[in-house]
């Protein structure tokens, strides 16, 4: 009975230990300490990076990087909308949110966080609905900033803001 016992204690050991490892990375703490600074767009670079395609969607990830020399916070949905025109004119609906659970993330200086992004294709729509037009890139808003960064991304999207073509997730660690 003893040996069982011993041996229990040893796998609960084991179980407690190993669920300390830590994985580098942007740590997720719901409550940030106060004195590391929300990031703002002058810490984030936003860019992306197409992943994957289906049937009439297209699939990416967008990233914010931490370009900074500080570590700084951030976390839950940022802005995300089609731009066009050559001069930033939004271009239909701004993305919609997936459902998803906001964290917030210590982001140290080099490391990332990214949202998925689903992209439906514009010609899934009839033309009348859609009306069909060229875009540029994304305008991209970090969680909680005023001013947003551009992101190249040729593609077609609706001039009509009742089609929604975007949806992204909560921003989760790279």
């Amino acid at each position: 009975m003893n040996e069982r016992r011993t041996v229990a204690r040893v796998a609960v050991g084991l179980v407690l230990a190993g669920s300390l490892v830590m994985v580098p990375g942007p740590s997720a703490d719901a409550a940030a300490p106060a004195r590391v600074p929300q990031c703002g767009n002058a810490d984030l670079t936003a860019s992306y990076r197409v992943t994957d395609a289906g049937v009439g969607h297209r699939y990416g990830v967008l990233v914010l990087r931490n370009t900074s020399d500080h570590e700084c916070r951030t976390g839950g949905y940022g802005g995300l909308s089609y731009v066009g025109g050559g001069d930033g004119v939004q271009v239909g609906a701004a993305a919609d949110r997936t459902p998803g659970r906001s964290r917030t993330f210590v982001v140290e200086p080099g490391e990332r966080v990214r949202s998925r992004v689903d992209e439906v294709v514009a010609e899934n729509y009839p033309r009348r609905m859609c009306e069909p037009t060229p875009v540029d890139g994304f305008r991209v808003y970090v969680p909680n900033a005023t001013r947003s960064q551009f992101v190249e991304h040729t593609t077609t999207g609706c001039a009509s803001d009742q089609v929604h073509l975007i949806q992204h997730g909560p921003f989760r660690a790279a």
